[in-house]
């Protein structure tokens, strides 16, 4: 490993990938690779080509993968776009940095589980995705967890932030538009701040490479979100209280609201493992969200 150890991050214009350039600047040389190539090297991931080529010329000495399909009502219609981003590119990235030596940290989802339960998900509960998204998700996981690389694999859930496409920024540009909303309420998850969530992978990262935790001893699965639990709609009032909107907001059941995907009604995933594993506590929801409001008008 070099004196600087130099991060590869694919996907670093999306709304984690964005978070995680300033976040781990302090721990290493971070390489930003995205599609679009706009602050260094393009990667193709529909492309297992321009992924070793990427690779093998940056030369990294950890990988995080924060790309990702994540248009889940989309996924259905696109089932093969979505497999070759959340599950073929991630094989090739587990084969690399297996054959490299090279620790690498990748995202999944609540979507693996079926929301079919009473209690938050633990890493061993078995996964049941009900939807494409979900299932090449999984897929992606399993891809790095069965082979032979030093991987960390944290699942995430609801996650919003500043940039991108995400519930925050819909609510807030809706509120502008009507007076009135219909919101899911019978869907509970915990939202998760982009931020938040880069700023602990930072937290992990430097740990793991400044060998204060053995990545041999510590690699596999962990479940990463902010405390607590909230449908939806109680989401959705909560945005509107701290922008201080005055849009009408409705709970209607998810039968009121079709959608392609099929989402799990109850998707909390319990986080003890990871927080007892890196010491880390995790913040509730509710102050992330007031924090992440705040520095709206700084950032848009």
């Amino acid at each position: 490993m070099s004196d600087v150890p130099r991060i590869l991050l694919i996907g670093s214009d999306g709304q984690v990938g964005w978070e995680l350039r300033r976040t781990l600047a302090p721990v290493g040389h971070v390489i930003p690779a995205s599609m679009a190539g706009t602050a260094g090297p393009a990667i193709d991931l529909l492309d297992a080509s321009s992924v070793r080529r990427v690779f093998n010329e940056t030369a990294p000495d950890v990988v995080v993968n924060a790309a990702a399909y994540t248009a889940v009502d989309k996924a259905e219609s696109e089932p093969e776009l979505a497999q070759a981003i959340n599950a073929d590119a991630v094989h090739v990235l587990a084969e690399l940095a297996a054959g490299a030596d090279v620790p690498v940290l990748h995202y999944s989802t609540d979507f693996v589980f079926s929301g079919r339960t009473d209690r938050p998900y633990r890493e061993d509960d078995a996964p049941e995705p009900m939807s494409v998204y979900g299932k090449t998700k999984l897929a992606g996981e399993l891809a790095l967890l069965d082979s032979d690389a030093d991987a960390l694999v944290l699942r995430t859930a609801w996650v919003y932030g500043v940039r991108g496409r995400n519930f925050l920024l819909t609510m807030l540009n809706l509120f502008r538009e009507r007076n009135e909303l219909r919101i899911v309420d019978d869907q509970v998850g915990t939202p998760t701040w982009s931020r938040m969530l880069a700023e602990v992978t930072a937290q992990v990262l430097h740990a793991v490479l400044t060998g204060a935790v053995d990545i041999k001893q510590v690699k596999g699965l962990y479940h990463v979100t902010s405390s607590g639990a909230v449908s939806w709609f109680g989401f959705a009032d909560a945005i509107r209280e701290g922008s201080c909107h005055n849009c009408e907001i409705k709970p209607i059941p998810t039968s009121e609201y079709p959608a392609p995907a099929r989402r799990p009604a109850y998707s909390v995933l319990d986080t003890t493992k990871f927080r007892t594993t890196f010491g880390l506590t995790l913040p509730d929801w509710r102050q992330s969200l007031a924090m992440c409001i705040e520095d709206l008008p700084a950032q848009r």
